[in-house]
């Protein structure tokens, strides 16, 4: 499970706010069967730095934006308001499987074709193997964030 919190929180503060928003994805996703599994096999975290912190609509903060970009592209999520930070966004979570970060087993298309097996490979083809275009979103969404 992947999440997002503010860059300024410390690490206990951080890990706090991920707890509540993986209660909010269990409650809401509790029988999906890809939440079943990540419960029985994997428990995994990967917290990421979300940068700022801002739900005011002339300027929204760049969690926020993530936020609104997994609504905007039907990813199941969940997410978290601390009461005690004047009800601030303070974490994001979402589930995915390897294709979205294992670059070695599913490269990125530019990467692939220099791979002799996929040489031949479609940008179609690609796209099946990789999942669609959830996953494609999900290895931008991630790309390039570092470690909170």
């Amino acid at each position: 499970m992947y999440f997002f919190v503010p860059y300024q929180l410390t690490g206990i503060q951080q890990g706090i706010q991920c707890g509540h928003a993986v209660e909010q994805y269990a409650h809401n996703y509790k029988d999906d069967p890809e939440y079943i599994e990540y419960v029985k096999y994997n428990r995994t975290w990967i917290v990421l730095n979300g940068g700022t912190t801002n739900s005011d609509p002339n300027y929204f903060g760049s969690l926020n934006q993530i936020l609104i970009d997994l609504r905007s592209n039907k990813i199941k999520h969940g997410y978290f308001h601390e009461p005690d930070l004047n009800n601030a966004l303070t974490a994001v979570c979402f589930l995915c499987d390897e294709r979205v970060f294992d670059y070695e087993k599913y490269p990125d298309y530019e990467n692939l074709l220099n791979e002799e097996e996929f040489s031949n490979t479609n940008y179609d083809e690609w796209l099946e193997l990789m999942g669609g275009d959830e996953t494609l979103f999900l290895r931008e969404i991630i790309r390039g964030k570092r470690l909170a």
